[in-house]
């Protein structure tokens, strides 16, 4: 008996996700920090936003994940070089603070694929006062996202006043759950501080690759590559990593250093040197 046919879509989602992709480890670099809190994040000497870009696609990153805005002022910088994750909410710090654990729709799928896209993304921040905006916004995508054959990749953020740690492993996993169950193709999520507990993590997505959040940035390098070897050996398929990586002393040493920890092909020792 003849086998079943692929959609077109499930063909599309495979090819955009080899793309962005790499089995033996997944660097994505995520670069919507501008707008989410201002230029509080940025040395004096990184303001302009190209400076760190053209260092990160010269390091060999797998993506770059941008605001639709930026991916097409910049795209003489990443088009044909890397990887282009858009993702299309987003907010400032600059709201009230009774509102800050919103995400607003800043863009479209369309907005994606027309700038050539590999993949799309939205932030739902799991037991927030306004999860039904975002949760309602996030079917939007998936189902805009699906016509296209485009990936959705969810930041899968648990926070809320109910939560207490949002990296205590069972609130991780109940937001790595909720993703899964409103059909996220990829999971950007929390550590949980060791590989023990994120290895549940991982086999909580039931095969939906997870990705993990980069965070602000660790005054000791040598401590997020070791999170970064865990998260690895957990079974994730990577990280997506901003502030650690453009706040690094060396931007290009410090990109080449995580994708080599995350491939296997050095230990976070190894390359401790060219980033201390």
């Amino acid at each position: 008996m003849a086998g079943v046919l692929s959609s077109f879509s499930s063909v599309g989602k495979r090819v955009r996700l080899s793309r962005i992709i790499d089995p033996r480890g997944t660097l994505i670099f995520a670069f919507d920090h501008w707008l989410e809190h201002g230029p509080v994040d940025f040395p004096e000497d990184r303001l302009d936003p190209r400076v760190i870009l053209e260092a990160v696609v010269d390091a060999g990153v797998d993506a770059v994940m941008l605001t639709p805005g930026d991916a097409r002022l910049f795209s003489d910088i990443w088009a044909g070089r890397t990887g282009l994750v858009v993702k299309i909410t987003g907010k400032t710090s600059l709201r009230p603070r009774d509102e800050q654990l919103l995400q607003s729709l800043i863009g479209s799928v369309e907005d994606a694929v027309r700038l050539g896209a590999d993949a799309v993304a939205a932030t739902v921040y799991w037991g927030s006062p306004w999860e039904d905006v975002m949760v309602r916004n996030w079917a939007l995508i998936r189902e805009a996202a699906e016509e296209y054959g485009l990936p959705a990749l969810q930041l899968a953020y648990p926070r809320g006043p109910t939560i207490k740690d949002r990296h205590d492993v069972n609130i991780v996993l109940y937001g790595v759950r909720s993703a899964v169950m409103v059909g996220a193709d990829l999971i950007k999520t929390y550590y949980t501080g060791d590989k023990e507990s994120y290895r549940k993590v991982v086999e909580a997505a039931s095969g939906v690759p997870v990705l993990m959040s980069g965070g602000p940035r660790r005054s000791n390098p040598l401590e997020f590559l070791r999170d970064l070897r865990d998260v690895r050996e957990a079974g994730a398929l990577g990280a997506v990593v901003g502030r650690n990586i453009f706040q690094a002393k060396d931007i290009r040493a410090m990109t080449v250093a995580c994708k080599l920890v995350l491939t296997g092909r050095a230990s976070p020792e190894d390359v401790y040197e060219e980033v201390r």
